[in-house]
C-alpha cells in the first residue's frame, strides 16, 4: 500500500512509477479523492463542535429558565446530531474508498528495474552449469519409463478433477527427500528458522500480503471465510501484522514447507501434462523481516540461498531480473531463477525472489521502534520461494534421465533416501 502524503508531495514522482506498471495519471485520481475524504472530515468534526456547543447552551438555557430559547436549542441540538451522522457516514465512506483505490494499486519499480512488457523482456543476470549432452532424446518427466509408475493422473482425476496429483512409491519418496534436503540446507547452511504454520488464514492476512482485494479469484475461500494460503508467504509475513517489534530484534528469517492452493484463475490451457501447474503442491518458502537499509543485502542474499540449492542438486540454472510488465503485484523487484528441464528444452521458473519494501508493511501496520527511541518506522519485507518441491522434482527427474528409463539422483539426496541412488526403469529405488 502505498503513502498518501508521499503521494501528495509528489505526485509527478509517483505517476512517472506507476506509468512504467502500465498505469497513467493515477495521481490525479488519488488526490481528487484524497481532498473530498479531508474536506468530509473536516466538515463532520466542524459540524460535531457546533453540536457540542449548541448542547452546553441547552444546558445554560435551561438552568436561566428560558424556555423558548431551551426549546429552541435543543431542536437544533437534535437537527445537528443527524447532520453530524450523515456526515460522519460520508467521511468514512470516501475514507474507504481512498483506502480501497490505494489497495488496489501495485508497488513501485525500483528505477533500476528494466522496462519492458512481459517475460521477453526479463534480463539475465547469471548462469550457472552446462546443460547434459544427452545421446538420447530427452523426455518430459512424466513420460520417463521409472517414474511413470509413481504418477497416477488417471486416480487424481477420480479424486479431485484435472491439476491435482497422486504420487506413489519411490516418485513419493523423491519429492518428500527434496523438501528435507532444502529445509535442513536452509536451516544449517542458511541461518533461517523454520517454522510450521497453519495453511488456513483470516482474509485480513490475505489482505496484508496483498493477494487480497485484487486477486481473490486465483485462491480458495471456506465456507466459513478461511482463506487457503498461495504460499508460506502470508504466515510468515503477517507474523509483524499490526506489531511493532524492537529494532534489535531485527532480522526476522523463516523458512517453511507448506501445501499450497492456487486456483490457477488465470492459467487456462497453460502448462496442463504433468506436474509443472498444479492446483495443490508443496513449497518450501522463505520470509525476511528487515531493517529498511537492509533490505537490498537480504534480497540478493535470498537469491544466493535459493541458488544454492539448485548447485547442491547440480541443475543448471539461469538468473533473470524481472522487467516491469512481468513484476508481480506487491514486489519492487524481483529474480526469477529458471532451471533446465531437458523435456521442453527450455529454462523454467522454479524460484521468485522479491524484495516488497514496505508496501506490505504499510498494509498490515508491521513496525519497529527504533533503538534510539524515535518513533515507529515500517519494516521491509520480502520473500522468496526455496524451492518450489514440485517443480525441483521435475527437474531432478528430467536431468537424471538414462536412455534405458532409470533415473540417477543428486548425490545430496542419497543419505535422505536410505542409500539409494536412483530410481530404476522399474520404478524403483536401488
Amino acid at each position: 500500500m502505498h503513502d498518501i502524503r508521499a503521494i501528495r508531495e509528489n505526485p509527478d514522482a509517483f505517476d512517472a512509477a506507476m506509468a512504467r506498471r502500465n498505469l497513467s495519471g493515477v495521481s490525479s485520481e488519488v488526490l481528487s479523492l484524497d481532498e473530498a475524504r479531508r474536506s468530509a472530515i473536516l466538515a463532520a468534526e466542524t459540524a460535531q463542535s457546533d453540536q457540542k456547543k449548541a448542547a452546553k447552551e441547552v444546558g445554560a438555557a435551561k438552568g436561566r429558565g428560558d424556555e423558548a430559547e431551551f426549546e429552541r436549542l435543543r431542536a437544533l441540538v437534535s437537527a445537528k446530531k443527524d447532520e453530524v451522522g450523515a456526515m460522519q457516514a460520508e467521511a468514512k465512506a470516501k475514507d474507504e474508498a481512498l483506502n480501497e483505490l490505494l489497495m488496489g494499486l501495485p508497488n513501485l519499480p525500483y528505477a533500476d528495474i528494466p522496462d519492458g512488457a512481459d517475460e521477453d523482456d526479463n534480463v539475465e543476470i547469471r548462469t550457472w552449469g552446462e546443460p547434459r549432452k544427452l545421446n538420447f532424446e530427452a523426455k518430459e518427466h512424466f513420460d520417463i519409463e521409472g517414474i511413470k509408475p509413481g504418477m497416477d493422473f488417471e486416480m487424481a482425476a477420480k479424486l479431485s478433477g484435472s491439476r491435482f496429483m497422486v504420487l506413489k512409491g519411490a516418485v513419493t519418496r523423491v519429492h518428500r527427500a527434496l523438501a528435507q534436503f532444502m529445509i535442513d540446507t536452509h536451516v544449517d547452511e542458511h541461518g533461517l528458522t523454520e517454522a510450521w504454520t497453519p495453511v488456513l488464514v483470516r482474509e485480513e492476512m490475505m489482505v496484508g500480503t496483498g493477494q487480497l482485494p485484487k486477486f481473490g479469484e486465483d485462491s480458495y475461500q471456506t465456507t466459513n471465510g478461511w482463506w487457503l494460503v498461495p504460499t508460506a508467504e502470508v504466515p510468515l509475513t503477517n507474523t509483524v501484522n499490526g506489531e511493532v517489534v524492537d529494532e534489535v530484534s531485527l532480522p526476522h528469517r523463516y523458512v517453511a514447507h507448506t501445501q499450497c492452493f492456487r486456483s490457477e484463475a488465470g492459467s487456462a490451457g497453460r502448462d496442463t501434462a504433468g506436474i509443472l501447474r498444479q492446483h495443490q503442491f508443496e513449497k518450501v518458502e522463505m520470509v525476511s523481516i528487515v531493517h529498511p537499509d537492509e533490505s537490498e543485502a537480504e534480497h540478493a542474499r535470498m537469491t544466493r540461498c535459493a541458488e544454492a540449492i539448485l548447485e547442491k542438486l547440480e541443475l543448471p540454472y539461469r538468473t533473470v531480473v524481472l522487467c516491469t510488465g512481468d513484476t508481480g503485484f506487491g514486489a519492487r523487484r524481483t529474480h526469477d531463477i529458471e532451471v533446465w528441464v531437458p523435456g521442453q528444452k527450455n529454462f523454467r521458473e522454479i524460484s521468485s525472489i522479491s524484495t516488497c519494501g514496505d508496501f506490505q508493511a504499510r498494509r498490515m501496520n508491521g513496525r519497529f521502534k527504533p533503538a534510539d527511541g524515535s518513533k515507529p518506522q515500517f519494516v521491509h519485507t520480502l520473500n522468496g520461494s526455496g524451492l518450489a518441491v514440485g517443480r525441483a522434482l521435475i527437474a531432478v527427474l528430467e536431468n537424471g534421465q538414462q536412455a534405458d528409463g532409470s533415473v540417477e539422483l543428486p548425490a545430496v539426496l542419497h543419505s535422505y533416501l536410505g542409500g539409494k541412488t536412483r530410481v530404476t526403469a522399474e520404478g524403483e529405488l536401488a
